[in-house]
């Protein structure tokens, strides 16, 4: 576990937490809003342990007996709502893990911070009950509702909450990050921090997944080789695609990187901004057999499988028609 001062950007976030801490003027109620994996519990583990820490500074000490208890996840004042549906937080997950126990003083803190994920699986009734403790909470209640879709709570719940942002991270904060901290050489750096578009807890997953690299290298492989395969070949090559079902956005998110370096290139004949230079032959060929609006018309095939796709046209026609697309065009 780490301080503030290990969160990648979110200086709005950190700013906001670190001078409420300073001043303790604590609010009842945060909702921290931002994508999946953008490092939204990251940033309440933090609040809450300095917030609980001895020393009561804007950084947690690390080493009082609350901020080692939290390191270990075994802070009684801190409590991680949990819930049984997997896509629902009910009515009777918030009365048993907030409402009734709200009301018991904190065992050996200042606060009893209550931290929620994916607030937006609340149901409107889970909603109205949690509604109950933000009206009249007592003096030691903080409560942190994160969620990735802030629309999904009702107005009267956002009025009783203090809501911070996340926004995207700038790519060379997490480039440097992932070179830094994890070791990542930087032609795998750049391609990941293209992919994550600034959510950091991205970048890192895309960094150390086999699978991600596997995709890559199938969908760079078909690249290079496509003008030259045969309407079967392309057709297995889509069965192997299907078998990365799930990552078939990144698929189609190599293929524009891809082609935006050849674009690039073509434009600029410099490799020094491409995401891909490792590739610089094959781009080179690439760009130099193949026109602007050829490259355009690809880039925009690419947009339309992928909304194809959102919504629900069969797989395997959606995937021929593209790559028809591309070898007469790319």
């Amino acid at each position: 576990m780490a301080g503030f001062r290990d969160i990648v950007g979110q200086e709005q976030i950190k700013e906001h937490f670190r001078s409420a801490l300073t001043s303790r003027k604590i609010s009842h109620a945060y909702i921290i809003n931002g994508e999946k994996s953008a490092g939204k519990e990251f940033i309440a583990k933090i609040f809450a342990q300095t917030l609980q820490c001895e020393r009561g500074g804007d950084e947690p000490c690390m080493e009082c007996h609350s901020c080692k208890q939290a390191l270990s996840d075994n802070q009684p004042d801190i409590i991680k709502i949990t819930h049984e549906k997997p896509n629902t937080i009910s009515v009777d997950d918030i009365r048993a893990q907030i409402n009734n126990d709200v009301a018991i003083k904190p065992y050996s803190s200042p606060y009893k911070v209550y931290i929620m994920n994916e607030a937006e699986k609340m149901t409107v009734q889970a909603q109205n009950a949690i509604l109950k403790t933000l009206e009249e909470p007592p003096e030691y209640a903080v409560i942190l509702l994160l969620t990735t879709n802030v629309n999904s709570l009702l107005p009267t719940i956002l009025s009783r909450c203090v809501v911070l942002n996340m926004k995207p991270v700038a790519d060379d904060l997490v480039r440097k990050f992932l070179m830094e901290e994890l070791q990542i050489p930087d032609y795998k750096a750049e391609v990941c921090v293209a992919f994550a578009r600034g959510n950091v807890g991205r970048a890192k997953a895309l960094a150390s997944s086999e699978e991600f690299d596997n995709v890559k290298a199938e969908a760079l492989s078909l690249l290079k080789y496509i003008q030259d395969m045969e309407l079967y070949e392309i057709i297995a090559a889509i069965k192997k695609i299907n078998d990365y079902k799930l990552e078939v956005n990144d698929y189609l998110d190599i293929m524009a990187i891809w082609y935006r370096d050849v674009l690039l290139f073509k434009a600029t004949n410099d490799s020094n901004h491409l995401i891909f230079r490792e590739e610089i032959q094959t781009l080179r060929k690439v760009a130099q057999r193949s026109s602007y609006e050829g490259i355009e018309r690809v880039i925009q095939a690419l947009d339309k499988a992928k909304n194809r796709l959102n919504a629900n046209v069969n797989f395997e026609l959606t995937m021929e028609l593209l790559f028809l697309e591309i070898k007469e065009n790319g």
